[in-house]
């Protein structure tokens, strides 16, 4: 009799969790209704691309970037993002609404950490950026659609989110000049794939899908986060008019 591997025995144990908490809060109404808004259109733009082969090889980040200050806002745009993500998101919701993950342990804490780290990502590449003599990108305004109204969306855009973001820093490394800068930025591109193991993990799916992650392109990048930003301008300093500027209705 063949034994199962034991991924597959946790991997159901997860998805058994998860369709559990659905449930048991009502909102297990289809999977394209409980991934909507934002969360939708970056699970769909993103899963593809970061399950691909490297058939065709995207421009090539050195051709993207001026310098490393751009390389370092490019991050810290996607920082950015991540952090006011948690941060938004975190004040909607409690522990209850997560429950634990199949090892017992309160996901609610564990996205608290992510959202400390994603915090002190924010802080240290702006003040990178600052002693280069570069001016930090600011955060900016952003609709995350229903992932801050349904918890199955906030882990489900939670996924997407660091998958993308392990995936962009592969693909802007190459940009960096400074041998210092690219192995500060490899620490936190390491971080952002434990989060992205992690949030695979609940949310039913393989913590280490391949031997080889698929480097993203600052072009596909910024079209993954795109629909998720107001007003702002993607990986440079906005000026004050943005700054004040309201969406259109």
């Amino acid at each position: 009799m063949r034994t199962r591997p034991l991924h597959e025995h946790v991997l159901e144990t997860v998805f058994e969790e998860r369709r559990r908490l659905a449930s048991r809060r009502g909102f297990l109404t289809g999977s394209a209704k409980v991934v909507g808004g934002g969360a939708l259109a970056l699970g769909l733009a993103a899963a593809p691309r970061l399950a691909a082969a490297q058939d065709g090889t995207p421009a090539a980040a050195e051709d993207f970037f001026e310098d490393d200050i751009a390389v370092l806002n490019y991050a810290l745009t996607l920082e950015h993002l991540e952090a006011t993500f948690y941060r938004q998101g975190l004040e909607e919701f409690d522990e209850a609404d997560f429950g634990q993950d199949p090892l017992g342990n309160s996901i609610f804490d564990f996205l608290v950490d992510i959202r400390d780290h994603e915090a002190d990502h924010v802080e240290t590449l702006t003040s990178v950026i600052n002693d280069l003599g570069g001016e930090p990108v600011e955060e900016a305004e952003y609709d995350f659609g229903d992932a801050l109204t349904d918890p199955a969306a906030f882990l489900a855009t939670a996924q997407a989110l660091e998958n993308t973001g392990v995936s962009a820093y592969d693909g802007a490394a190459a940009a960096i000049s400074d041998p210092e800068l690219l192995t500060a930025a490899g620490t936190i591109a390491a971080v952002e794939a434990r989060h992205a193991s992690y949030l695979n993990f609940v949310n039913g799916t393989l913590p280490f899908p391949a031997a080889f992650e698929t480097p993203l392109s600052p072009e596909e990048v910024l079209e993954i986060a795109s629909p998720f930003i107001v007003s702002g301008e993607v990986g440079e300093p906005m000026d004050e008019d943005d700054e004040e500027a309201t969406p259109d209705s």
